[in-house]
C-alpha cells in the first residue's frame, strides 16, 4: 500500500532514516520541522498518515494532535522519548492511533506504518451494512457513527473499538480481547489505553457519561456496547 505520509520530526538525521526506510516501502514522505509547519502540511495535502514527534518546536506534538482531532480524522502515530504510561495515555486520550517510544527498531515502527495504514485505509476495509445498536449507527463502509441521527466524531481507534463492540451486541469484551483488536500484540500498549478510549467515547454517545447506559462496564470483566434501557430503537 503505497500511502502519502508526513513526517513531523525536527531531529535531522531521525528524520533522515525514518524518510528513506518510508521511502523504501514507496510510500510519499514530507517532511517537516516543527509543529506549526505539521499542521500546515496536514491541512494542506490531507495524508494518509501523520508520524509525529511529540519533542517539536514552536507548537509540541501533543498540541499538534488536539488541534487536528477537531478538524481531522488523519491517523496519528506518535514518536517520542518520554516513556512513561502516563505520558502515552495522554497521546492515546488526545487522539493518537498509535504511540512509539525512542529509542525505536526502524523496521518495528514500519511494521506499525503498515498496521495503521490498513486498518484505517477505506480501500482496504471490509465492506459492510450500517450496524444499528440502540441509537446508534456505525457505518463500516463510510467510516460514519451516527447517534440519534446525529454525527459522532471519532478518532481511528475510537471508531474501531465500536466497530468491534458492535459487531456483537451485549457481548462483554475484556481489556485483553479489546487491545488485541485495536493495537495487536503491541508490548507498549496497555490495558489503560482501552479504558481513555471508553471515556472519551462516552463524552460523545452518553447523555450522562457518568451514568453510561450505551458503553456500559462489566465489572471485572470489561465492557459492552447495549441497546440502552429497554432496548432504545
Amino acid at each position: 500500500m503505497c500511502a502519502h505520509i508526513v513526517l513531523a520530526e525536527d531531529d535531522e538525521k531521525q528524520a533522515e532514516l525514518v524518510r528513506r526506510y518510508l521511502e523504501r516501502e514507496r510510500h510519499s514522505v514530507v517532511v517537516v520541522p516543527d509543529g506549526r509547519a505539521a499542521l500546515d502540511e496536514v491541512r494542506r495535502a490531507s495524508p494518509d498518515l501523520l508520524v509525529l514527534d511529540v519533542m517539536l518546536p514552536k507548537v509540541d506534538g501533543l498540541d499538534v494532535c488536539r488541534i487536528l482531532r477537531a478538524e481531522s480524522d488523519v491517523p496519528v502515530l506518535m514518536l517520542t522519548a518520554r516513556s512513561t504510561e502516563d505520558d502515552l495515555l495522554l497521546g492515546l486520550d488526545l487522539g493518537a492511533d498509535d504511540y512509539m517510544t525512542k529509542p525505536f527498531s526502524p523496521r518495528e515502527l514500519m511494521a506499525r506504518v503498515r498496521t495503521l495504514l490498513r486498518r484505517t485505509s477505506p480501500s482496504t476495509r471490509q465492506p459492510g451494512a450500517p450496524v444499528r445498536v440502540g441509537t446508534l449507527v456505525i457505518d463500516p463502509v463510510r467510516h460514519v457513527v451516527t447517534n440519534n441521527g446525529h454525527p459522532v466524531e471519532c478518532t481511528p481507534g475510537e471508531f474501531r473499538l465500536l466497530e468491534v463492540m458492535a459487531s456483537q451486541p451485549e457481548r462483554v469484551f475484556t481489556r485483553s480481547q479489546l487491545l488485541e483488536q485495536l493495537h495487536g500484540f503491541d508490548r507498549y500498549i496497555t490495558q489503560r489505553a482501552i479504558d481513555v478510549h471508553v471515556l472519551n467515547l462516552r463524552k460523545k454517545i452518553e447523555t450522562q457519561p457518568r451514568k453510561p447506559v450505551l458503553l456500559v462496564t462489566v465489572y471485572g470483566v470489561g465492557y459492552k456496547l447495549t441497546a440502552g434501557p429497554a432496548g432504545a430503537p
